[in-house]
């Protein structure tokens, strides 16, 4: 049947939740493709015959493949373009490094794009805010207290914060931290934020 490797690979989306990518699926994109490529060549055939020979009868079968390639084409960008989306949401989740595992459900163009996106936040953040610069992925929620009470999960090594003190990150150790400062490291999977 045409299409059906298409709307696979969108099921294959919906059954992933929210928040987390699938591994690429190189071969089922390059089956998609194969397929559009054998459809337009079947229609190029078809649309010769029909002007050379006149052939009118050809005309439903040539709609019919041209609107499985249009189809085709919508499924395979909107697969792309979730993809994007969902790696968008976790440059803001994870921050600037993301976790091996991520990484290896990315292709070669996608974590290209990571960087490309992750430059371009960047630099927008370094425009704004004076000459430090505003990061605007902190305080996706708005605060309750500035600071925190967390525990350290693995060995980090020394963090400054900005009055110039250098605490030590060890495992299991806990430290009443500002929330701005370790926020990122919470994300990052060092730290954890220990409710009273």
């Amino acid at each position: 049947m045409f299409c059906e490797k298409a709307i696979e690979l969108i099921r294959e989306l919906h059954r992933v939740s929210d928040g987390q990518l699938p591994a690429f699926n190189e071969d089922g994109l390059r089956q998609v493709l194969q397929e559009m490529e054998a459809l337009y060549e079947q229609n190029q055939a078809d649309v010769s015959e029909a002007k050379a020979a006149g052939r009118a009868d050809l005309i439903p079968s040539i709609k019919l493949r041209h609107c499985c390639l249009l189809r085709n084409q919508r499924c395979v960008v909107a697969y792309l373009y979730d993809r994007l989306l969902r790696i968008r949401a976790l440059r803001w989740e994870y921050g600037s490094v993301l976790p091996a595992n991520v990484r290896f459900h990315m292709s070669a163009e996608e974590v290209q794009w990571f960087g490309l996106y992750k430059k371009s936040l960047a630099s927008f953040m370094r425009s704004i805010g004076g000459q430090e610069g505003l990061d605007v992925t902190q305080d996706m929620k708005p605060p309750k207290s500035l600071y925190i009470q967390v525990r350290c999960l693995k060995d980090h090594g020394e963090f400054e914060i900005d009055d110039g003190t250098v605490i030590l990150l060890k495992k299991n150790s806990q430290h009443f931290l500002p929330r701005w400062k370790c926020e990122q490291l919470i994300r990052q999977g060092v730290l954890e934020h220990v409710m009273s």
